[in-house]
């Protein structure tokens, strides 16, 4: 069975942020991952993770202003000092909490500039990005989105994170596999999984239609969970 590592983002929605953490071991996991905690110290993250058992599995780079929408400024012109200060507190707060790989989520494209002008911006912050994360011993993901749930998200499939990693030219640029925006998106989940293992560094689930838990949709998850038993997938779920 898959290592699982539970999303403080999306689960305990009803328990204060950092109670989640004590949530999390007492259910079982052995890891957490969430969209980002910068509002928090590391110190205090640290602490909760050291008190509770828990490894830090996966956070997202600084990604805008969440609450107002913003899904990610990576791909955003007019915002390209700002992604490049995050790299240095996505890294802080990585070495604070010993995780191994952070994830970079594109943005919305912005308007007024044709797509291959936002993914011009998006290659050279990669760029920029993945060797100082590899200078820190940290992963770099980028994770393609469907544009269902984000209207006007820039990197959608695995073809999107191909593309854009053959024009980065950095080892350090992983790809996040979420099977549940995969079979939004583009179907084909376990071909496209085994095609491109060895560039997969996180996998996430959910099932489909709803975003809900696994077995309440479409994906067959028990298969999904004995592949990548078979596959040899070590990374967290």
């Amino acid at each position: 069975m898959p290592r699982f590592s539970a999303n403080l983002s999306m689960l305990y929605p009803d328990l204060p942020f950092l109670d989640r953490f004590a949530a999390a071991a007492a259910d079982g996991f052995k890891a957490v991952e969430y969209v980002g905690a910068y509002d928090q110290e590391p110190s205090a993250l640290k602490a909760l993770l050291d008190q509770h058992g828990l490894a830090q599995a996966l956070f997202n780079l600084p990604a805008g202003n969440w609450a107002a929408g913003e899904r990610g400024i990576a791909c955003h012109p007019d915002r390209i000092a700002e992604f490049r200060q995050g790299i240095d507190k996505a890294i802080e707060y990585a070495k604070a909490t010993r995780c191994a790989q952070v994830n970079c989520l594109a943005g919305i494209a912005a308007d007024g500039y044709d797509r291959s002008a936002l993914e011009l911006v998006l290659i050279d912050n990669l760029r920029y990005a993945a060797p100082r994360f590899a200078d820190a011993g940290i992963k770099l993901l980028l994770e393609p989105i469907n544009t269902r749930d984000i209207p006007g998200f820039l990197i959608n499939s695995t073809d999107d994170y191909e593309r854009i990693a053959s024009a980065v030219k950095h080892d350090n640029l992983y790809l996040q596999y979420d099977f549940y925006h995969m079979q939004i998106v583009q179907g084909d989940l376990i071909p496209t999984f085994l095609r491109l293992q060895s560039r997969i560094a996180h996998v996430q689930i959910a099932d489909n239609p709803g975003r809900h838990e696994p077995g309440s949709g479409e994906i067959n998850y028990p298969n999904i969970f004995k592949l990548l038993d078979e596959a040899g997938y070590t990374g967290w779920v």
